[in-house]
């Protein structure tokens, strides 16, 4: 199923939603203008590399710089291909407004981020020794899942299911797509940690992580409403 809009609209423009997107556009770009040797050493380096914290031999006679920990936050700007950074920032674009719009623009980018972070933590614990770089903002944009399907999980989401050449639309509660989103992940999470060959790919459990920490951890990062004030009683 491919979203293709939800009918719950922002109040205010979503400032930082787009100034992510663009910044991953702009490495995406740059990734681009490399020939393909130095693009897999691009993501080699800036990319999450789980066996690079967990084998520390490994990491010595592969190269990698010690203590440097900055791969948990730029592996998440990173993408492999066309489809793998249309597909995410699309998804941040569909579901990311709503959620800056209760958050506010700086408590936003703080909140998302420290999802790719988690994201990126789980991925290691549950494939400590793979040498395959993980990139994409997948899992911080999980976060931003998690927060809308708790915030909104009335809203409508509008998707489109293709049949062979004809195309379905239909509306679903941002529960249940949000829901099947995820009953996905972990299920294909699941599988991979039972097959006996590295796990490369796509990284299902920095998406199972991100979602669930932005859905119980979001609230500290939502703006305060104000209260209405009740009108003072005139003196008599």
């Amino acid at each position: 199923m491919i979203p293709l809009r939800d009918t719950n609209p922002s109040r205010n423009p979503p400032v930082m939603t787009i100034a992510i997107i663009a910044v991953n556009a702009l490495v995406f770009v740059l990734e681009l203008t490399l020939p393909p040797d130095r693009r897999e050493g691009f993501f080699y380096l800036f990319g999450f590399v789980p066996a690079r914290y967990t084998d520390p031999g490994w990491a010595a006679r592969v190269g990698f710089p010690v203590g440097d920990y900055w791969p948990f936050l730029t592996s998440m700007f990173l993408h492999a291909g066309w489809l793998h950074v249309i597909g995410n920032m699309w998804f941040l674009w569909l579901f990311g407004d709503n959620v800056e719009d209760r958050m506010g623009p700086l408590r936003f980018l703080g909140f998302y981020l420290l999802c790719g972070l988690v994201a990126a933590a789980a991925q290691l614990a549950t494939n400590f020794g793979s040498t395959v770089p993980t990139v994409g903002a997948s899992g911080a944009i999980a976060g931003v899942l998690g927060a809308y399907l708790v915030l909104y999980p009335r809203a409508r989401v509008l998707v489109l299911l293709p049949i062979l050449i004809f195309p379905l639309f239909f509306e679903l509660p941002a529960l249940v797509f949000l829901g099947l989103w995820f009953v996905v992940q972990l299920f294909s999470g699941t599988a991979s940690l039972a097959g006996t060959q590295q796990v490369g790919g796509v990284a299902w459990w920095a998406h199972v992580g991100g979602f669930l920490f932005g859905a119980v951890v979001h609230r500290p990062f939502l703006k305060r409403r104000r209260r209405r004030s009740r009108p003072a009683a005139p003196n008599v």
